[in-house]
């Protein structure tokens, strides 16, 4: 007689059958085809995802944080990583996985420069707990034969991270490091093509730091901000974006751009403030309160903007470029370009 043991057994014999035959058909096949049942089947034997970082970011997922430069974002990085290590979460935020083993890539700053952030001015060193590793680039190492330029080789190496440390979350900061010119399309798919197989293949969760170009700071963040946007988010299960406030300049807010495992819960109309402060030896995002985008905004009135846009044709009269008028009046370049097709 055939126990219910034994049908559990032949049920996950049938399983892993299947499992194997979609393995050999992937080696041939461009798709992977089977009934929405089966999809659904195989779904029900993995775990549902948990909060990472709050609805910002789940376990699992391939996820970009973006934002202009010396806005904080790997200040920001790092205490997500110090939370996801030990299990803990930040104030204010969620957290409902156990301490995860995390690798933080670090292509920003030297060892110094890392211990003056985490320490009382070089004493009384912060503690972080085990599970939290950190890698920067071994600048004697050699490239491999079998690799054929150092993007590739560098590629490889997160997987032996993962392999050699069991390591299960990655934080990359950042990827303008990887790519000598992240706006191409090409480079972008290329390189979110292969943090995202090392996401399924290895069920690691993926934060990725990325920049946006010079944007105008008197509209909301969205996902075009990001450089090389189209194909990033494409590729990306979820990114949010650090908005420097206007109003208050030591102020910083959160915004969700995308999300796939949960609707926006942090949007124009509710988004985290926060001021950058270090109370002892650790800097950090410490939470204030939630609030409007919009007062974040930078503001022009009447006067303002005709005073603005006057003064962008003053200095296209003298010669400069787009870009240069840009950067001298805080504006994105493609507000130069609209003020002066509208002065044509």
């Amino acid at each position: 007689m055939i126990n219910k043991d034994n049908y559990k057994s032949l049920d996950q014999n049938i399983l892993e059958l299947n499992e194997e035959l979609d393995r050999q058909e992937s080696n041939t096949s461009c798709f992977l085809v089977k009934s929405a049942n089966q999809w659904i089947n195989e779904a029900k034997t993995r775990p549902i995802p948990k909060l990472l970082f709050d609805s910002f970011w789940f376990e699992g997922e391939l996820c970009i944080l973006f934002a202009d430069t010396n806005v904080g974002k790997s200040i920001l990085a790092v205490q997500i990583a110090n939370s996801i290590s030990q299990g803990i979460a930040i104030e204010g935020f969620k957290i409902e996985t156990s301490a995860k083993k995390v690798a933080y890539f670090d292509f920003e700053l030297s060892d110094k420069q890392f211990e003056k952030r985490y320490s009382n001015n070089y004493k009384d060193h912060y503690q972080f707990h085990d599970n939290f590793l950190r890698a920067e680039i071994n600048t004697e190492a050699e490239i491999p034969k079998e690799h054929k330029n150092f993007e590739d080789y560098l590629c490889a190496s997160f997987e032996d991270v993962i392999t050699k440390h069991e390591a299960e979350v990655l934080v990359i900061d950042n990827i303008t490091y990887l790519k000598n010119d992240n706006e191409r399309a090409k480079d972008a798919l290329l390189l979110m093509k292969h943090l995202k197989s090392i996401n399924k293949t290895y069920g690691v969760s993926i934060l990725v730091l990325a920049h946006t170009p010079k944007r105008d700071a008197s509209k909301p963040i969205t996902k075009n901000d990001l450089a090389g946007s189209k194909m990033l988010m494409n590729f990306c299960d979820s990114a949010f974006a650090i908005g420097e406030s206007s109003t208050c300049p030591s102020s910083r807010y959160l915004k969700q751009v995308k999300q796939r495992n949960t609707e926006q819960v942090y949007h124009s109309d509710y988004v985290p403030v926060f001021k950058i402060n270090n109370p002892f030896n650790f800097l950090l995002f410490q939470f204030n309160e939630f609030g409007s985008e919009i007062d974040h905004l930078k503001q022009f009135d009447v006067n303002d903007r005709l005073d603005r846009d006057n003064r962008v044709i003053e200095l296209k009269n003298d010669n400069l470029p787009n870009t240069t008028i840009a950067k001298e009046l805080g504006i994105s370049e493609g507000t130069v370009r609209n003020i002066l097709k509208k002065a044509a």
